[in-house]
């Protein structure tokens, strides 16, 4: 009776409870036998074997728990020489997955969306790298379904993000709408790139209404070759980026004259503690922020200098004045010369850039895509990354990206279930 109502409650498909070798406080160990009328299926060929099988061997196959107990599952698996393959193979078992159980290698997969292998492997009692075989193989698995062939979009992000010391970069494609990763591949080059306008072929890329990137050289050049119709947009937070980035050159090449000249007010006022009060919002300083600003402006004519065309800069987005994209246009000139004019190298150099990539600057306001969304996942992939102390294997990691921040996340899952 307990094996009839354990081979229920088990609901393996053509096995049964032949014998119950354990049943402890911590583990259960059960072993299975096939039913007389279940066929034995090639798991080369899907062909059915007729004739006797070529030997036997007995596995143990892990199972999910049972009222707090461990589920070893004894399984005999018969080796057939097949007419069709002309090969002797295992037959096919769909419900087992590297020695566990299809439902067993699910769980595994649902758990490390939400935590490191090490901490999934504690969980399960199981070791890490037994955790990452099966990880790893439902991962590739899914991808198979879901990225083959490339999920396709109508407004993309691209961006890259650091996998590695040294310059080692990934490339991701965003879907904008979805709000999901739907490509990535090592590299950041233009030919990297095109892998993904390649992969969704010249129909779809012909349909691909807007790529938002960083500014790029690489990514603006495989976009214009491929996805002809799209509209590419150098979007405001990579700008925005970029122009704290040029006042935090000002405020270091100032801080190493002060140095030189001991000057100890500005060394004080420009040190890296202070650099936060020349890269926020003037409307977010606090009080004693403003002071400090307004004191070394006074004192350091460059920093003056750089703080004024920062939210000169700023208005491009913010002002009322600006209403049509004929205004945004004369704005950004007048500020480009205004840069030009400043003495200061950095924003002469910005000013440059901002010219060869004018008309990008200006598309934002034909389409308000921004890629600010690539800068939240690459947070995330970071940190993925940091949880797991790196990655050796940078495909599994592409992997665990697509897990963590595309369509192979089982959040996704479950929703359409």
């Amino acid at each position: 009776m307990l094996k009839e109502c354990l081979t229920q409650l088990l609901n393996i498909k053509h096995y049964y409870i032949s014998e119950i070798i354990s049943f402890t406080e911590s583990e259960i160990i059960l072993k299975l036998k096939k039913y007389d009328y279940a066929k034995s299926i090639c798991s080369g060929c899907n062909h059915e074997h007729t004739k006797g099988h070529h030997s036997t061997n007995t596995i143990t196959v892990k199972d999910l728990p049972l009222s707090g107990r461990k589920v070893f599952l004894k399984i005999e698996i018969n080796t057939y020489r097949c007419d069709c393959c002309k090969r002797i193979l295992v037959e096919k078992n769909d419900w087992i997955y590297i020695r566990a159980t299809m439902r067993y290698a699910q769980d595994v997969y649902r758990l490390t969306s939400i935590a490191t292998n090490t901490e999934t492997g504690w969980y399960l009692g199981v070791d890490d790298e037994v955790v990452y075989r099966i990880d790893k193989r439902r991962l590739e698995e899914l991808a198979d379904e879901k990225l083959n062939p490339y999920p396709v979009a109508i407004n993309i992000s691209v961006d890259e993000v650091a996998y590695k010391k040294y310059h080692r970069y990934l490339t991701n494609v965003i879907d904008t709408d979805k709000k999901l990763v739907v490509w990535n591949e090592k590299g950041r080059k233009s030919e990297v790139l095109n892998k993904y306008y390649e992969g969704i072929g010249e129909k779809n890329c012909k349909k691909i209404k807007s790529v938002a990137i960083d500014g790029a050289r690489t990514y603006i050049s495989s976009t214009q070759k491929y996805a002809v119709n799209a509209l590419i947009v150098y979007d405001k937070f990579h700008i925005m980026q970029k122009l704290n980035n040029t006042v935090d050159t000002v405020r270091k090449t100032e801080l190493q004259i002060a140095r030189k000249n001991n000057d100890e007010e500005i060394v004080n006022l420009t040190n890296c503690k202070q650099r936060f009060i020349l890269l926020k919002n003037k409307n977010k300083l606090t009080q004693n922020q403003d002071l400090l600003l307004n004191r070394l402006c006074e004192i350091n004519k460059s920093i003056y200098k750089a703080i004024l065309l920062k939210e000169s800069f700023l208005e491009l987005y913010s002002s009322d004045n600006i209403k049509t994209v004929n205004d945004a246009k004369i704005f950004l000139l007048k500020w480009i010369k205004e840069a030009l004019k400043s003495e200061l190298p950095a924003f002469i150099e910005l000013a440059k850039s901002f010219t060869d990539k004018f008309m990008y600057i200006i598309n934002w306001f034909h389409k308000k895509i921004s890629s600010a969304i690539s800068e939240g996942f690459n947070n995330k992939i970071k940190r993925l990354k940091r949880m797991a102390y790196g990655y050796k294997d940078i495909e599994y990691f592409k992997l665990k990206i697509h897990q963590h921040c595309g369509l192979l996340n089982p959040r996704l899952q479950l929703k359409h279930e």
